[in-house]
């Protein structure tokens, strides 16, 4: 077994171009279970211009608005292959896609997410930012149980074969207007926030990207 991982930065990139990435990725992987192919694990970190997604089990009356107006505000739409509801990416926003063998870190797929979650909650508190979890839903929340609660982190991932992939959307700068058109992740009673929002001043993207990576590693090697 191996945990060696390796970081490809993808940059600003569509959507759909990504997805094709993790989609040659994944399937590579599957196909090539028994090879040395398997001891990779992929990290692929990428930043998307305006697009909505929803999961395979998504409401699609949980996005507000139509094609008109999506054209509008210069987003897309996309129906994925993922867990969980309606999401937004855009530009400040860090997304990634780990396309990982969950047997290579000797973990199951509900013990993934617990790593995820709490990488992003050891690397928020560099910033005086306290991230939670919420019990029974995914991701990382702020103010959890007060009427204030709000996500900073969402999650949706696909597993197949323990092999993974979709991932996770941090909000650092984002525009969170965008979250204005959507019920995030299906709720109508919860926000959405950022770090910028929680600092009141952006913060340097590419630096929160290093931590990340950091804190990634630490959790899986």
């Amino acid at each position: 077994m191996s945990n060696k991982l390796t970081f490809k930065d993808l940059g600003t990139i569509d959507y759909g171009d990504a997805l094709q990435i993790q989609e040659e990725l994944f399937y590579k992987k599957i196909k090539n279970k028994t090879s040395e192919i398997e001891n990779v694990n992929d990290v692929l970190i990428c930043e998307h211009p305006h697009v909505y997604t929803i999961g395979k089990s998504g409401n699609e009356n949980n996005l507000l608005i139509n094609d008109d107006f999506l054209k509008k505000i210069n987003a897309t739409y996309f129906k994925t292959d993922r867990g969980g509801d309606i999401t937004y990416h855009g530009y400040g926003q860090l997304v990634v896609y780990p396309i990982v063998d969950l047997k290579n870190f000797n973990i199951g797929i509900k013990d993934y997410i617990y790593k995820l979650e709490y990488l992003i909650i050891n690397l928020l508190k560099e910033f005086n930012v306290k991230g939670e979890i919420s019990d029974g839903n995914i991701g990382v929340w702020l103010d959890v149980g007060k009427t204030t609660e709000r996500k900073i982190c969402a999650m949706g991932v696909k597993v197949s074969k323990g092999i993974t992939m979709h991932g996770l959307a941090l909000n650092i700068n984002t525009d969170l207007s965008y979250f204005n058109h959507i019920n995030p992740c299906g709720f109508t009673n919860k926000g959405a926030t950022s770090i910028k929002n929680e600092l009141g001043k952006e913060v340097d993207f590419n630096e929160v990207k290093e931590k990340f990576k950091y804190y990634f590693k630490e959790s899986f090697i």
